[in-house]
Parts: structure tokens; C-alpha cells; sequence
């Protein structure tokens, strides 16, 4: 089945319930938030919190985000956005762009995609040759463990939708003059190509999935679920590492 195959909400939940389990975990990530970075509790600075976002066109990445940050002052978090890499970002290491937007200790940085873009679009649409991103898995391990060694905390996303809900919101946004401008022309190109994505996901999840770097694969056709889980899954992998410390009170 894979991993996007077992991609499923494990029970039903109602809207009413979803939105208090997500007031309440958000007021668990502000707490958790101050506390690492020093503002409150201990007062000691904690270790940098990289939260990163991968998953399919319209899979709610923008809604998860935007549900993850609210609670936090924005002096607090720094989202990063990533898009194809410049001309001039072409002529360093793939990894060299992400280096200066990463969190110091105390920080946190939010990354709406990421370097696996390397292993995704880039070995999909052959921006990268066989030999690039077929060593691109054992260059991103290193850089993570890299970043784990030194006490960061990184949580990694996939956020999964069906085929079938991902047309439905497709439509949606071709259809909403407010919305159409997150539509293009190669989200539709990609949807053509939806076999080859999956088998480079599988591989992607399988390959760099790693011990202090976790892959948490969200099933997303329920957004108000999806957006739960998220803000629910960093608050527990914050706490486990504070607990660790001896830092959680």
C-alpha cells in the first residue's frame, strides 16, 4: 500500500470538535513557543524548532501553516518560502540556499517547501540528472543529521490528497476570481504526471526518514483535520524534546 496509500484520518471527527482541539493545541504551541525561546519558564534559550512542509498542490500546506503560526507573535516564527532556484542559486550546492533562513537556537523557522525538491520536481521534470538527485538522498541525511546533532528540532510533513480531492479543489479555485491566482498552468501539467510524483514520494519518504527526523505523512482531504493534526503533531514532538531536558514544567 506505501505510505500514501495508508494516508487516512484514523477516526471521524466534527467541526466542532476539530476547531476546540486546535484553540487548545495552539494555546500549547504559544506556551511551548515562549518557552524556547526563552521567555518564559526557566528563561532559558531552547534549542531552533524547524517545522518543514512538502506535499501535493493544493494539499493544504498554506491553511496548515497559517493555522500553525496564528497563535505565536510574528517577531517569534519566520515562514520561508521556496520556489525553483534562481540562476545565481544554480551556480552553488542545492542545499546552500536553505543555510541562511535556518533557525538559530531559540528560533523558529517555518519552510513552505524545502530541499527535497531536489528528489520531487527536480528528478520528475529532469531539472536534476540521474546522478544529482539519486545522491541527493544521502546529502540530505547528512545535512539533517547534521542539524539534530547540534539540538535542533525538525519536523518534517507530507501533506497528502487524494486524486480525486485534489481535482475538486482545482475546480474550486478555477472558479474563484480571489483564488485563481494559485492556479497555474503547471499544477495542471503536474496532475498529468501524478504516477511518476507518487513513486518519487514513496521513495522520498522511505529514504530519508530518519530517527531525529521524522516524516509525519498527513492525510489531507479533510482539511480541518489535517490542519489539527499538524499543529497537535508539533506540540508533541516540541514537549517530548523539553521533557528530555528537563526543561518542561
Amino acid at each position: 500500500m506505501g505510505h500514501l496509500g495508508s494516508a487516512k484520518p484514523p477516526h471521524e471527527i466534527g467541526k466542532k470538535k476539530a476547531a476546540a482541539r486546535l484553540e487548545e493545541a495552539q494555546q500549547r504551541l504559544l506556551r511551548l513557543r515562549l518557552m524556547l525561546g526563552g521567555q518564559i519558564g526557566d528563561k532559558r534559550i531552547g534549542p531552533p524548532l524547524c517545522v518543514l512542509f512538502e506535499g501535493w498542490d493544493a494539499s493544504g500546506k498554506g491553511g496548515a501553516i497559517k493555522r500553525l503560526v496564528a497563535p505565536l507573535d510574528p517577531r517569534h516564527v519566520r515562514v520561508s518560502q521556496f520556489a525553483a532556484p534562481t540562476y545565481d542559486e544554480k551556480r552553488h550546492h542545492f542545499l546552500q540556499r536553505f543555510w541562511a533562513v535556518l533557525p538559530g537556537a531559540g528560533g523558529m523557522t517555518v519552510f513552505d517547501r524545502s530541499w527535497y525538491g531536489r528528489v520531487l520536481v527536480e528528478r520528475v521534470e529532469g531539472f536534476a540528472s540521474e546522478e544529482q538527485w539519486k545522491r541527493a538522498y544521502d546529502e540530505i541525511n547528512q545535512f539533517e543529521r547534521a542539524l539534530t546533532a547540534e539540538g535542533m528540532i525538525l519536523i518534517k510533513f507530507w501533506m497528502h490528497v487524494s486524486d480525486q480531492e485534489q481535482l475538486r479543489r482545482f475546480e474550486d479555485r478555477k472558479n474563484d476570481p480571489l483564488r485563481t491566482w494559485k492556479l497555474t498552468d503547471e499544477d495542471w501539467r503536474n496532475r498529468e504526471k501524478r504516477e511518476a510524483y507518487a513513486e518519487a514520494i514513496e521513495e522520498m519518504l522511505d529514504r530519508t526518514d530518519q530517527p531525529k527526523a521524522r516524516w509525519h505523512v498527513i492525510p489531507g482531504d479533510d482539511k480541518g483535520y489535517a490542519r489539527l493534526a499538524v499543529v497537535e503533531q508539533v506540540c508533541h514532538v516540541v514537549e517530548k524534546r523539553l521533557a528530555k531536558l528537563g526543561a518542561l514544567a
